[in-house]
């Protein structure tokens, strides 16, 4: 489930959510609210979201963080046109 603020997290993973993915947080954010949401949840995946690229990952990754998606490794990816006949 698409988080943004810490209260939509929190309900996402009260509800059942296998995944909860805080979207467009700032580093000091993603940290707080992962924290909280895995001290009460511990079984739910933390995904972190928005923004980060390979110069601010270093910032995105802790301890409450399980998987961090990066949109910049596709967004500039040139396009192969191919088929697959067979």
């Amino acid at each position: 489930v698409e988080c943004s603020p810490q209260g939509e997290a929190m309900a996402a993973a009260g509800a059942g959510a296998d995944i909860v993915l805080l979207d467009n947080f700032t580093p000091q954010e993603l940290h707080a609210t992962a924290a909280v949401v895995k001290a009460a949840h511990p079984r739910v995946t933390v995904e972190a979201s928005g923004g980060i690229n390979l110069e601010t990952l270093p910032l995105f990754l802790g301890p409450h963080i399980d998987v961090i998606s990066m949109g910049c490794l596709t967004h500039s990816a040139p396009a192969l046109d191919f088929s697959l006949r067979v």
